[in-house]
């Protein structure tokens, strides 16, 4: 089944039809800018714009990075604080004019790497991060997600940890890799200590950079790169949108 998937972010907005069945893209993604300041009025027409691209008419699953319930949007860390409260399916179905179901974005990678990816037929906890302006995070137990952890905002030296260990924070400070992965092994010795996950599945921007930092992490878990890569987030969030047609 063809949905359009889509993984907003706190620095881009990207895209593509995605076949549900096989978990792979349709077409080459395609991405705009997140506007600044990112309201949701001014986010909504990047989504918009992603769907015109592709001259959408269906079905869309979107990822966004914050808490999800019931189809409203209870966070926004990333963005404009407008989201906070939001019926955000409402108001994005209303601007595409394509029915728009909404998942957390780290939620959405997990999903998709569970099926598809590292953590395929996995039934031993497994712990997702998506590394990029923030730090998303989803559990899976048995193969079910826990969902909305928003694990990045867990506090480190007294800051959010996702100001501390962020691919953002990699590149505003100017860190070097094995730097970095100092900073980012202080976060999962952390997430270790409360969850003792025995796989840990790193995606977003990062993880097609494995290379360069595997080598410097220190975990108990068995740690990976997500199989999926950036496009994990795209392809769970159109699996969300097809479970919810078929419940």
């Amino acid at each position: 089944m063809a949905i359009l998937g889509i993984d907003i972010g706190g620095s881009g907005i990207k895209g593509a039809p995605v076949d549900t069945i096989e978990g792979t893209l349709l077409a080459e993604r395609f991405r705009v800018e997140t506007p600044q300041p990112a309201t949701p009025e001014a986010v909504a027409q990047g989504v918009a714009e992603v769907a015109r691209h592709f001259h959408w008419e269906g079905s869309i699953g979107c990822g966004y990075p914050g808490v999800i319930k019931h189809g409203r949007t209870m966070s926004a860390a990333n963005l404009d604080a407008g989201w906070i409260g939001l019926e955000a399916e409402q108001m994005l179905t209303h601007v595409t004019g394509c029915r728009v179901t909404l998942i957390n974005d780290a939620d959405a990678a997990g999903l998709a790497e569970m099926r598809f990816g590292a953590g395929m037929n996995n039934p031993n906890p497994v712990m997702m991060f998506t590394i990029g302006t923030g730090i998303g995070a989803a559990m899976f137990v048995n193969g079910h997600l826990v969902p909305n952890l928003e694990l990045g905002h867990l506090e480190i030296r007294g800051k959010d940890a996702e100001d501390r260990a962020s691919d953002r924070i990699r590149v505003e400070k100017d860190l070097s890799w094995k730097d970095w992965a100092e900073r980012f092994n202080e976060y999962l010795a952390y997430i270790e200590k409360l969850f003792s996950p025995d796989l840990i599945i790193l995606g977003g921007g990062v993880s097609k950079r494995f290379d360069k930092f595997g080598g410097f992490l220190r975990t108990t878990a068995q740690i990976v790169p997500a199989k999926l890569l950036n496009d994990a987030g795209i392809i769970g969030a159109a699996m969300n949108a097809v479970e919810h047609e078929t419940h």
